[in-house]
């Protein structure tokens, strides 16, 4: 049997792959005491933990955060990419192309390592009314 992908859109025009959001899911659900919730942003759906962003899946991608001195090691790991955005690289953030997590252990690398990095990184202001 063939394995179909599913693409979901959301109202406001994002899409991910759903089943990779599922595969997330599943592995952050396999460590207790996490406060996980779900946000859509960043073009996709992103695992929010302890209040902090950790990983997003934004299309067939993910987007991972993760301690910015291991920037030049991660760089070389399969399906890695920078994020750059208006033209600046933003260190401790990458996107990772489907190459990178095909097997079970890299996507568990990629989803480990930005659990790692969770509990040291800087939680984002929250707009007060």
């Amino acid at each position: 049997m063939k394995k179909t992908k599913t693409i979901l859109q959301t109202k406001m025009g994002m899409s991910y792959n759903a089943n990779l959001a599922e595969k997330v899911r599943n592995h952050l659900l396999k460590y207790p005491g996490l406060k996980i919730e779900e946000k859509k942003m960043f073009r996709g759906l992103t695992f929010m933990v302890n209040d902090k962003m950790c990983i997003s899946v934004s299309g067939e991608k993910l987007m991972c955060r993760f301690d910015p001195a291991m920037q030049e090691k991660i760089a070389a790991r399969k399906g890695f990419q920078p994020m750059i955005m208006k033209g600046k690289e933003y260190k401790g953030f990458c996107y990772v192309e489907a190459g990178g997590f095909k097997s079970t252990l890299g996507l568990k690398y990629w989803i480990d390592l930005c659990l790692e990095f969770n509990p040291s990184a800087k939680a984002s202001r929250k707009n007060k009314p």
